[in-house]
């Protein structure tokens, strides 16, 4: 075989013996299947390639798969234990009761800067020629 295609083989074999035994190696213990986590190791590391082929077949097993997350408006149990439309339709009833006694409150007072308004109606500027 031509060094041509005999260097990259062997550069690719041993990026992937490296690969194999770091992989082994930071796996949790129990993601090993069949033997023990060192067990493994040993294999990969004493059969360079053939030891990574047999890792990545047999002894890695697949992660478990979490539990899907549902959102809550998806979720039943939550959606029991809201209270019903009445309770909310209520609750909105008496914010919006607060909001305009809010807003008549504010409207009887002057902003910063502003004179209040004399009650009598009397806010003609030129009838207090002489009271400065």
């Amino acid at each position: 075989m031509p060094p041509r295609v005999l260097i990259p083989l062997v550069v690719a074999a041993i990026a992937f013996w490296v690969f194999s035994i770091v992989d082994c190696a930071v796996q949790p213990p129990t993601r090993h299947r069949g033997v023990s986590k060192g067990a493994w190791i040993a294999i990969v590391v004493l059969v360079p390639v053939l030891g990574g082929i047999l890792w990545f077949v047999l002894g890695r097993s697949r992660p478990q798969s979490a539990s899907r997350v549902i959102a809550p408006d998806d979720d039943p149990n939550f959606l029991g234990t809201l209270k019903g439309v009445s309770d909310q339709d209520e609750r909105i009833r008496l914010l919006e009761e607060e909001l305009a006694r809010l807003d008549s409150e504010s409207d009887e007072q002057p902003k910063p800067g502003e004179e209040k308004p004399d009650e009598t109606g009397d806010d003609d500027p030129r009838d207090r020629r002489g009271t400065l």
